[in-house]
């Protein structure tokens, strides 16, 4: 009898998908394209118009049926939240986050594996809605029970859950990769014109969320002796009541010198990591590590924190600069300050990025998705 892995798709219909949807989607597209034989990939999704359903099976060639449940994005949610499980029937599935059927079964004929991207509902409560966290909480505690595995990105994600729950031996860390769109379009030029880039540029991501470390960069740049570059920031241009524009003066930089790009497309988002003169990532508390990944597979020169995440990731192929309260836009101050006026230290740093980039691949992740449910 063919075996069927179902893949919970319904953060991959969320519009601007977002990094589960994409993570979703990658992930579907690497586990069709490993699929052992006699075995096939099935979607399902929350009760959803049929065109974007058929939108997301063209996204997704090879996928051999997307399955529509009875409710709504909302309600199904709710249900699963509740332990009140739409039967999906017999067999493996997968989801991309902790929304999943969590429910009482038999190994031997069902297999649930779950995955957690980040443990933000617990460490760093505030940059998500209240609706959010307590659904996050609520669904762990059903996956700890009924969950056959749990999937997370990186060991520095394992440790953190291991504090929050004790899930014994069926955590496996999997680690994620860059969107298979992530390349240098021909057009780059005209797209580096069109976005205005500046011939020399600093590049980050994130927002004013203070997991970020925003703040410190804005500060350091603002310290003498650091070289006057531009700072570019992939992201929005506020959170919350924050506006980039108001850190950016309160910290004392010029007006104009930082700016927000908001989202881009994969082809934008290549073309502005690809130009930059070094990729400085403050963040002090990560899960994933992807900004370093797309980084690297671009050739970027790359400075990090020494999150434990973002360590594990970088593999020592970028420059990291302790973090902390105590001093750190000064030593964020001092990294870039000697990154940018050596161009030998940058260019082995963007060799570095490259060479680590290949070890982290879809079709590697979706494999090992695969010898886990097999393992299971």
């Amino acid at each position: 009898m063919p075996a069927v892995l179902r893949v919970i798709l319904d953060s991959a219909l969320t519009p601007g998908h977002g990094g589960t949807g994409r993570y979703a989607e990658e992930l579907t597209r690497a586990l069709i394209a490993t699929a052992p034989r006699g075995c096939s990939v099935h979607g399902v999704v929350s009760a959803q118009p049929q065109e974007r359903i058929d939108e997301l099976a063209a996204r997704l060639p090879g996928i051999t049926e997307i399955q529509r449940t009875n409710l709504p994005r909302r309600e199904l949610t709710t249900a699963w939240q509740l332990g009140i499980t739409t039967q999906l029937g017999e067999g493996m599935i997968h989801a991309p986050s902790l929304l999943a059927p969590l429910r009482r079964h038999d190994r031997e004929s069902a297999q649930i594996v779950v995955t957690l991207r980040n443990t933000l509902a617990w460490t760093d409560p505030k940059s998500l809605t209240p609706t959010s966290v307590a659904w996050q909480k609520q669904m762990l505690k059903r996956a700890r029970k009924h969950a056959d595995a749990i999937v997370v990105p990186t060991h520095a994600v394992a440790a953190k859950l291991a504090e929050i729950a004790d899930f014994g031996d069926r955590v496996r860390v999997i680690p994620e990769a860059p969107a298979s769109t992530l390349a240098l379009p021909s057009d780059a030029s005209w797209r580096a014109s069109n976005l205005d880039l500046p011939e020399r540029y600093l590049l980050t991501l994130g927002s004013l969320d203070p997991r970020r470390g925003l703040d410190p960069l804005l500060q350091a740049l603002a310290r003498p002796g650091v070289p006057d570059l531009p700072l570019l920031v992939i992201g929005p241009d506020a959170w919350g009541s924050s506006s980039l524009a108001a850190a950016a003066d309160e910290a004392g930089l010029a007006e104009g010198r930082v700016r927000a790009l908001g989202d881009l497309g994969s082809a934008d988002l290549a073309t502005v990591y690809a130009r930059a003169t070094l990729f400085v990532y403050p963040s002090v508390r990560e899960s994933t590590g992807l900004p370093l990944l797309e980084a690297f597979s671009l050739g970027t020169p790359v400075l990090h924190t020494d999150d434990p995440a973002l360590l594990e990731i970088s593999g020592g192929a970028g420059e990291a600069v302790e973090a902390g309260d105590d001093g750190f836009a000064e030593r964020l101050a001092a990294s870039i300050t000697e990154l940018i006026e050596d161009d030998e230290r940058r260019e082995r740093l963007s060799f570095a990025g490259t060479d680590r980039d290949q070890v982290f691949g879809w079709r590697d992740s979706a494999e090992r998705v695969w010898a886990l449910h097999a393992e299971l």
